[in-house]
């Protein structure tokens, strides 16, 4: 690593602020020197005093950086989701590498924006999906690389994240579809807080350490029992252009918290997580056992990757390419389902911070232990979406080029 990388950090609430405390813990002047941070609001971070007492100037917006400054060398992307790509194209023209949080984006055409945008700048662009860099996941990859365990059968992923009323008043986007300034959001547990293990599944099948395996199809139900525009909890089926099955459950309308887990079948093992312990575990069909660690040690490996790449030819572990399967199917699931499906009011339970759905949490672990989709049990209230082909999915929404494009 150089003597010394500049960097801008691009918003400073949310992951901006586990970004700063990291920073402001792990690293100081001169080996990593943050220039500056953009943000609107500035007064809101807690770390808000810390940047005044270390005189870090504070912009409103990317652009008012780059006019005042000369080029950094890292741009990290902290900003709401549907800021992520603009903002990182926009990093990448200024000649930065850029590290972006999760979700990369709202839409694939999206994506395809700025996977064109790092071939026509020679910069890359590193995804935040943390699993994706830990030693535990990219221990497993190289395993299922070789075809240790064989084919891959059916990967399911369970997460069960309570969230409270303020969790959807803390912006204005917060389980919208669309932004009130227009653009696509698609805020959800699929594409939010858990949108990392939906796209663990699919980058732990890719062939290469820089790829996810692509889904081909996808059938989703979504339900709602908060008062939001888009889906609190869902329930899919991916198949992905092999052959495997990938099954997804998540909410944030449970009473109890669950999870990350998964179950990743095999033909000659299984590869578990979080069910019965914080270390993925992979046990063959002949009784060896495996543990590979847990995936959740040091969540800010990839902004040391990051870091320790910008003046080496170190390859991308997780970039646009591999994040794309998380964008493809999340917008095949939208298309699933036109209408969201609200709860049986007499299955909602509310105080005066919290929603829930009673017994939801064990219904869907009972399903997530079948394998099996909420309407393919015998409960009255599910809602079934229709099969979504993702093979030459191109534009959300409607699947096809808008004409003139």
């Amino acid at each position: 690593m150089k003597d010394s990388i500049s960097l801008v950090l691009v918003g400073a609430g949310g992951m901006g602020q586990c970004y700063l405390k990291y920073l402001f813990k792990e690293y100081s002047p001169p080996r990593v020197r943050l220039l500056a941070v953009v943000e609107p609001q500035p007064e809101k971070s807690a770390s808000y005093a810390k940047l005044m007492e270390r005189r870090i100037p504070i912009y409103p917006t990317l652009n008012d950086f780059y006019e005042k400054n000369p080029p950094v060398d890292l741009a990290i992307i902290a900003s709401p989701m549907h800021r992520h790509v603009p903002q990182s194209c926009q990093a990448l023209q200024r000649g930065n590498f850029v590290l972006c949080e999760k979700p990369l984006s709202a839409t694939v055409q999206e994506t395809r924006r700025l996977v064109a945008e790092t071939h026509s700048t020679d910069r890359w662009v590193k995804v935040g999906y943390q699993w994706s860099f830990s030693e535990a996941i990219q221990a497993l990859k190289k395993d299922i690389i070789r075809r240790r365990f064989g084919k891959p059968l059916r990967l399911k992923s369970l997460c069960f994240w309570p969230r409270d009323l303020l969790y959807f008043q803390r912006n204005d986007w917060a389980g919208k579809k669309i932004s009130d300034d227009g653009h696509w959001v698609l805020d959800s547990p699929a594409n939010n807080a858990m949108a990392h293990f939906l796209h663990n599944a699919f980058y732990v099948l890719g062939d290469r350490t820089e790829l996810s395996a692509m889904p081909q199809e996808v059938m989703a139900e979504l339900y709602r029992a908060y008062p939001i525009e888009n889906y609190d909890t869902i329930a899919c089926r991916a198949w992905t252009v092999d052959g495997a099955e990938i099954l997804f459950y998540a909410s944030h309308a449970t009473f109890e918290e669950m999870g990350p887990m998964f179950s990743f079948e095999f033909e000659r093992g299984v590869v578990s997580f979080g069910e019965k312990g914080d270390a993925v575990v992979a046990i063959t069909n002949d009784g060896e056992e495996t543990n590979y660690g847990s995936p959740e040690k040091d969540p800010f490996r990839k902004l040391n990757d990051a870091l320790s790449a910008v003046h080496s030819n170190r390859p991308v572990i997780c970039g646009p390419e591999a994040s794309f399967a998380q964008t493809l199917c999340m917008n095949g699931i939208q298309e699933s389902v036109s209408d969201i499906c609200p709860f049986p009011k007499s299955r909602i339970i509310k105080d005066k911070n919290r929603i829930w759905v009673d017994g939801l949490a064990e219904e869907f672990y009972a399903c997530y232990q079948k394998g099996i989709l909420p309407s393919e049990s015998d409960h009255s209230w599910t809602c079934r979406g229709k099969n979504i082909d993702l093979q030459n999915y191109e534009f959300f929404p409607g699947g096809a080029q808008p004409k003139g494009d």
